[in-house]
This record gives structure tokens, sequence and C-alpha cells, in this order.
């Protein structure tokens, strides 16, 4: 290929600006090049909650945003991602203490599939029961959570520390708690993504029923 021709196809990419979702207020998240909107489609861009804010203290928090529409000169994002820092989730632990942790799918009020992962970090370390009732009780709060929210409620509650805080509440009085933190939250499926998937899982059922029925 010729330096001309190469010149010539840097020359007709075209930049778009990276744009949050409404809940973060449409921050520009940064821009990304392209020579066809077709192929900013699915990009994913990271950043953090402080960045976000201005807000150094939130550093900590790590934020996913994929690419799912682009209109003139802006790519606009989904929310797909939330996650803690390695070295914050590492200084939060003592020696002496128990980390218990989870991983929990739920489906939220509008159908989309998460997980979550929240950790509660004791101030002493707690015995085998005790851990095991924490945990029940991480799960069933984030199990309620999803239940009564949409996507966005979800992760509002996640990224303004009011789910963790509700764990916290609770678990407390469990074994004395020194932290609670959601240390991570990821987009599984979109509803409709859900809905053809139990749509490919009835078929199946009624394939197994209409087999059963044959054999007899």
């Amino acid at each position: 290929m010729s330096e001309r021709s190469v010149s010539r196809q840097k020359q007709e990419k075209r930049w778009y600006t990276l744009m949050a979702p409404e809940q973060f207020d449409r921050e520009e998240l940064g821009e990304t090049p392209a020579d066809e909107p077709d192929k900013v489609l699915g990009r994913t861009i990271e950043t953090t909650l402080g960045d976000l804010r201005n807000d150094a203290s939130e550093n900590n928090t790590k934020l996913t945003f994929k690419v799912d529409e682009v209109a003139s000169d802006s790519a606009y994002t989904e929310f797909v991602k939330h996650e803690l820092t390695r070295d914050y989730l590492r200084s939060l632990v003592r020696r002496g203490s128990s980390k218990i942790q989870a991983y929990i799918t739920v489906l939220t009020e509008d159908d989309y599939r998460v997980q979550i992962q929240p950790v509660a970090l004791t101030t002493k370390s707690a015995d085998e029961s005790q851990e095991k009732a924490i945990r029940r009780t991480m799960i069933d709060i984030v199990e309620e959570s999803a239940r009564e929210r949409t996507y966005e409620e979800l992760v509002d509650s996640v990224v303004e520390g009011r789910l963790s805080s509700a764990i916290y509440n609770d678990a407390k009085t469990i074994y004395p708690l020194r932290r609670v933190e959601i240390q991570k939250l990821t987009l599984e499926a979109r509803p409709e993504e859900v809905a053809a998937e139990e749509e490919t899982s009835v078929d199946v059922d009624e394939e197994e029923v209409a087999v059963d029925e044959t054999a007899d």
C-alpha cells in the first residue's frame, strides 16, 4: 500500500465523542476514531468515578461503558461494569479479620441480568457459622434490591453506596463489621437477551417432553 493510500485512509477517519448515559449526566468520556459509524458500536471505555465527578477520592472505583448508539459525531454508551481497584481492595484487608465474599446473579425489575459481588470485612476473625450468616444476608439483600429496582436504579444504589450500607446495617448485627463494599457489578445480559435465552430453554423443554411421551 502506498504512503498516499495510507494517508488518505487516516484522513477519512472521524473522531467520535464518547458520552456517558443520562444517569451519569452525559459526561464526555473521551474520543475514538473510526472510518465508519458502525465500527464504533460495541467499543468500550474505562474511566473512574473520580474522573466523572472530578473527585480524586473516588478514583478507586472503575467504571466501564459500552457504545450502543452512534449519532453524528457522538457515540452514546451504556453502563456495563463497576469495579473497585485491586490496590483499594488489598488496603481494606487486615490481619486477624475475616473477608466474606459472595457472587450473586440477579434479574432486575426490568429484566437485566446482573452479577454483583459484595465483600464484608469484619473487625476480628469470625467463625464459620457467622461467615455463613453474613453471606446469606448479603445474598438476600442483593436479590431483594434487584427485584425492586430497574437496572439503572440498581446501578445507582451501588455507585452511591446505598446497597453496601444496607448490607452493613443488617450484617453488623451478626458480627461486628469494619466495612462492606460492592467490589464488582457486571451486566451479563439485556432484557432481549434474557428473553431469547428463556425462549430457547422452553423450546428444549418441550422437545424433551415430546420425547418422553413417545417413549411410552
